[in-house]
């Protein structure tokens, strides 16, 4: 059974950063692209940032461009954000998946952007 935990959110100034984290089990993590979604109140839950199986390629929602970088640990079946120059428009809680997203969601981990 698929498992996904999401930790690493919290509050922070804008312009502040984070890093979050996504422990995986239940699959073979090292054969799965991963991608991180994310869903501010009110709205549909969007994609941010996808990483291929090996690490080797990323990809990023124009939004968090040259702010944010996914990455992973496949010998930790880890996926990672590490966000900068955070702005409230990041506000939202934030989940990992497979990518394209699977049925199993974690329970998210929120980042609140706020002075």
């Amino acid at each position: 059974q698929v498992q996904l935990v999401e930790f690493g959110g919290g509050l922070v100034q804008p312009g502040g950063s984070l890093r979050l984290s996504c422990v995986a089990s239940g699959m073979i993590f090292s054969l799965k692209g991963m991608a991180w979604y994310r869903q501010a109140p009110g709205k549909q839950r969007e994609w941010v940032a996808s990483i291929t199986s090996g690490g080797g390629r990323t990809n990023y929602a124009d939004s968090v461009k040259g702010r944010f970088t996914i990455s992973r640990d496949n010998a930790k079946n880890t996926l990672y954000l590490q966000m900068n120059s955070l702005k409230s428009d990041d506000t939202a809680a934030y989940y990992c998946n497979i990518d394209p997203a699977g049925k199993v969601w974690g329970q998210g981990t929120q980042v609140t952007v706020s002075s």
